[in-house]
């Protein structure tokens, strides 16, 4: 009997509810067939799923994706209590997406920036089948320069009056991440950042009480160096941007420092973030999940029993 093959065209939209009630949504994009490892891709601070929507398409033809919309991003509610804008919340509300991920086998992970952060701190648990995390320009420290200019902007945008403001606005907070973008990305770019309303207003696909909650935060330095150490036998691959403000070099040497395996790749004349529609950032993300699924179906093998 040969197995059912999943379509591998748009994504489904679905939703789920959280812990405290807010609906969560989920972009389901199916693999080949329904048997297909999973990859899970988790969005940057004032970002949401849409940012997948050139790396998603890609893995499809091989693997089955998740992208989830956080608590107050994309298609997923607003939170009326800002404090709950918070790593630990976010994790509790990706429990049941780990889950399905893992229902399947071996698994993996995209992480940008704070999805970078939520993927480490589920790895250093050590769940089981997951078999490899990839780091879109953040790591278990972040350049102090980096954070100041995030907070300088998040969530402090106006509504914008029409697409040609809102494009604007866009420029404004990432052309430095991102110089020498035609006017057609740029333009797809703000597309992913506003949504209309049932009136036609434009209003920012991520609450900008998020930004508010970040800057009301006590001033502590990330450090997961500790949680970065149990990653020592978990395949993981480090996409910093050249122009990173965030991801630092002396980081990331640290970080090979202490993970002699870690694989790296600086994507040219991007900042913080890569978009992971360049052709490096497309070919290090396959290469690399090609390998770690490869190793995890080795290791599933080896310790079954005869």
């Amino acid at each position: 009997m040969t197995e059912s093959r999943a379509p591998t065209a748009p994504q489904e939209p679905r939703f789920h509810r959280s812990a405290d009630g807010l609906q969560l949504h989920l972009r389901h994009y199916a693999g080949p067939t329904v048997s297909a490892p999973t990859v899970l891709c988790l969005h940057g601070l004032m970002r949401n799923a849409r940012d997948f929507e050139d790396l998603a398409p890609r893995l499809q033809a091989r693997y089955r994706v998740l992208a989830p919309d956080l608590r107050g991003r994309g298609l997923s509610d607003r939170d009326p209590a800002p404090q709950n804008y918070q790593v630990a919340v976010y994790l509790q509300d990706l429990e049941p997406v780990f889950a399905e991920a893992a229902a399947q086998g071996p698994y993996a992970i995209v992480g940008t920036s704070l999805g970078g952060i939520l993927a480490m701190l589920h790895a250093a648990g050590r769940p089981a089948g997951l078999a490899g995390i990839v780091l879109n320009d953040v790591g278990p420290a972040l350049d102090p320069a980096g954070v100041e200019r995030i907070k300088g902007y998040a969530g402090r945008s106006p509504p914008p009056r029409d697409w040609p403001e809102a494009i604007a606005q866009v420029r404004a907070a990432y052309e430095v991440a991102w110089p020498g973008l035609p006017a057609e990305r740029w333009a797809r770019l703000a597309r992913r950042s506003y949504v209309e309303d049932s009136s036609g207003a434009l209003r920012a696909a991520a609450d900008p009480a998020i930004g508010d909650a970040m800057r009301a935060a006590p001033a502590t330095p990330l450090d997961l160096w500790a949680q970065w150490a149990s990653l020592a036998d978990l395949p993981v691959l480090a996409l910093r941007g050249a122009l990173s403000d965030l991801l630092s070099p002396a980081i990331l040497e640290r970080m090979l420092a202490l993970k002699g395996d870690l694989e790296t790749r600086v994507i040219a004349n991007r900042g913080h973030v890569p978009l992971l529609d360049e052709p490096e950032s497309l070919e290090a993300i396959e290469r690399f999940l090609e390998r770690a699924f490869g190793a995890a179906r080795a290791a599933t093998c080896a310790t079954a029993p005869a």
